[in-house]
């Protein structure tokens, strides 16, 4: 799933890096141990591919792909300090490949096996609810085009005109801002019904619907909501009966904790291999990311979506469900890739892709399918690793290169490339971000920053190559630009409102100009030379008060001024305290997800107490400011001080209530 709560950023990040990788032929594990034969290739019964591919690429077999991923995905884990990983991949109806590496469990040695290891493959979850919601499209229950609210017990309020629809929750078009407390939770006894966490979670309408795509778990657990209601039966019952028994789908669930015949089987999740295993992550917004699988199961459900919805000889989807699923529905350019119903278009390497990524905080996963090639590819990594590649992306990559290698033409000379690169230069924020809670701190520390480049070129500060320099876009057409040494792209138009939005390869969200006050360039600047002020004026209130003391030099203040300077220091300790405390609430949330939930309230709500003494005191401060300058006896740079501490003040102020930090919601 995208996500934990952690740093939203993070998250959102995670779409904007790209990286490349050579196909290296180092064959130690994370454990500097060999890695193990599995069984489980064989019991797949591998098929050999047809001839040798027209444009000269090698032959896709089994002894192929063997020997090329053991030449990768070893190494990936021995440099990235990662425990273990899977790979499986199907064509033309059959198991190629399905390999384990490194281990499931570092302290007890436990080998990664392809049918005997769970996985936590994330918001590949969401392929499953999408797939339930069809079912009921087909029997006539359920009408993508239908106001969602027809199918709740609560009600989604009418914030604009329109009203949300199934395709626009499939399409990422909703409009609802990120959410993130009690998106995961600290234990099983914190889980609540689906019914309950949608309605005490239920976030703002930022967007009309089915105008800009913003990635919403939420969303999609609503999808899994209707399912249930729709359906009859519980949410968990309907995926096992409906989907994983047909599928013969036996090493997979959607159940927290997990049922006792596959609890042994769930591989450790980690951070980094050497550092000691964590706890099993409890996904609340369960259609969203909650599944455990193999990835031998795995390769059932990208089998049925390759076979127009077969799989040996169940039929979960009809042929036209299927193709409806996987064809585009939503497009922010005709040129770049586009939402379908629930996949997403990944085309690369001159062939169409669709696929879907998914993410906890210890398990990375990718499942791409290419339907023109009857091929499919799942792999997952069970630790974050250091962090310094993507393995995931650099491994499809490297699979695409080398059985569907593609040349590249020129980025061509455009007269309009320097003036284009222009006009969309500036800060932008992602359409996948909290704007009305308290967790907008994170949308404007987080923003990009789109520049031209002597060349003519562009960068985005957030987008680096693995040596860690800004990846360089030269223009191709219109307002579309390509990276010039690889095949990312951007593309930017006007959109409803007018603003320049940025359209990235990843569909379900995009990159949008940001305002003069909703800016980083202003806002970041603001608050971090007011915080050095107010920080200064604190360490210099004794240290100033120890000097005059020795020099015998008291202040010459009247009884009241005396008051109003004591009142100003406490101001900003208040105003520093506040930033400090905040910060510190999610940062200790990052390592104790139950500080994030209605739980650590009470004490987010003293820290804003905090805050609100500080905004107090912010009057009081430009009070005392415009008092020294009535004072003409007072010493010039005493008045200067004094109207630099109110600035400062004020600064902090404007900052604390642009990002929301005193919003009297605590619904995140």
């Amino acid at each position: 799933m995208k996500v934990r709560s952690t740093n939203l950023w993070r998250w959102l990040r995670f779409h904007f890096s790209w990286a490349v990788i050579a196909a290296l032929t180092l064959t130690v594990s994370a454990s500097g141990q060999k890695p193990q034969a599995n069984p489980s290739v064989a019991q797949a019964k591998p098929v050999q591919s047809a001839a040798p591919t027209a444009n000269g690429a090698p032959s896709m077999n089994a002894d192929d792909l063997g020997a090329f991923l053991d030449g990768i995905v070893p190494q990936q884990l021995a440099r990235e300090n990662i425990a273990g990983a899977v790979v499986s991949v199907v064509k033309d109806g059959k198991v190629l490949f399905a390999k384990g590496y490194g281990y499931s469990d570092v302290k007890k040695k436990t080998p990664v096996s392809t049918t005997d290891t769970l996985f936590r493959p994330g918001s590949i979850s969401k392929l499953f609810t999408w797939t339930a919601v069809m079912q009921l499209v087909e029997q006539g229950k359920l009408d993508l085009d239908r106001d969602v609210n027809d199918y709740l017990d609560f009600k989604i309020p009418p914030t604009y005109p329109k009203p949300i629809t199934l395709r626009n929750i499939m399409t990422h078009t909703a409009g609802f801002e990120e959410t993130a407390q009690e998106l995961f939770v600290g234990s099983s006894k914190d889980l609540k019904p689906l019914g309950t966490y949608l309605r005490e979670h239920l976030p703002e309408r930022i967007f009309p619907p089915g105008t800009t795509p913003a990635y919403s778990n939420y969303a999609t657990t609503m999808a899994g909501y209707i399912v249930q209601r729709v359906s009859g039966q519980d949410y968990f019952d309907y995926i096992d009966e409906h989907i994983l028994k047909p599928l013969e789908m036996t090493h997979t669930t959607f159940r927290q904790p997990l049922p006792d015949p596959l609890a042994p089987m769930m591989s450790k999740g980690h951070g980094l291999a050497s550092d000691p295993a964590k706890d099993f992550e409890y996904v609340e917004a369960a259609p969203a990311g909650s599944s455990s699988t193999s990835a031998m199961d795995m390769t059932h459900l990208m089998i049925a979506h390759l076979e127009e919805g077969k799989y040996e000889g169940a039929q979960i989807l009809r042929p036209e469900t299927v193709q409806l699923m996987h064809s585009r529905q939503f497009e922010n350019l005709p040129t770049m890739n586009a939402m379908c119903l629930g996949f997403y278009e990944e085309t690369r390497n001159g062939h169409r892709i669709i696929g879907h990524g998914g993410d906890t905080e210890y398990f990375h996963s990718d499942l791409h399918l290419i339907p023109d090639e009857n091929v499919g590819f799942f792999v997952s990594y069970n630790s974050a690793g250091k962090g310094e590649i993507r393995p995931r992306e650099a491994l499809w990559h490297a699979f695409l290169d080398r059985y569907f290698p593609v040349q590249l033409p020129e980025i061509p000379q455009l007269a309009t490339a320097a003036q284009d690169a222009d006009a969309i230069s500036g800060h932008y924020l992602s359409s996948r971000r909290a704007d009305t809670t308290v967790l907008r701190i994170l949308t404007l520390t987080g923003e990009g920053k789109v520049y031209r480049n002597d060349d003519g070129t562009i960068s985005v500060d957030e987008l680096k190559d693995v040596s860690g320099v800004p990846i360089k876009f030269g223009e191709i057409g219109p307002m579309l630009f390509r990276n010039v040494n690889g095949q990312e792209r951007l593309g930017f138009k006007r959109d409803y409102s007018g603003n320049t939005v940025g359209d990235i390869d990843f569909p379900f969200m995009l990159l949008q100009k940001a305002s003069w006050w909703d800016n980083s360039a202003l806002q970041l600047p603001l608050i971090v030379g007011s915080l050095s002020i107010l920080v200064l004026t604190i360490l210099l209130w004794p240290i100033l008060a120890a000097v005059r003391w020795h020099y015998a030099k008291p202040l010459s203040l009247t009884p009241g001024q005396r008051r109003l300077r004591l009142l100003v220091r406490l101001a900003c300790v208040a105003l520093v305290a506040f930033v400090a405390a905040f910060a510190a609430f999610f940062a200790v949330g990052v390592k104790h997800i139950e500080v994030l939930s209605p739980r650590g309230n009470p004490w987010l709500r003293i820290i804003q107490l905090v805050g609100w003494l500080g905004v107090l005191g912010a009057l009081i401060a430009l009070y005392n400011a415009v008092k020294a300058w009535q004072d003409r006896a007072r010493w010039i740079w005493s008045r200067v001080g004094d109207t630099l501490i109110a600035l400062a003040c004020i600064g902090a102020v404007c900052f604390v209530f642009t990002c929301h930090m005193l919003h009297w919601s605590l619904r995140y």
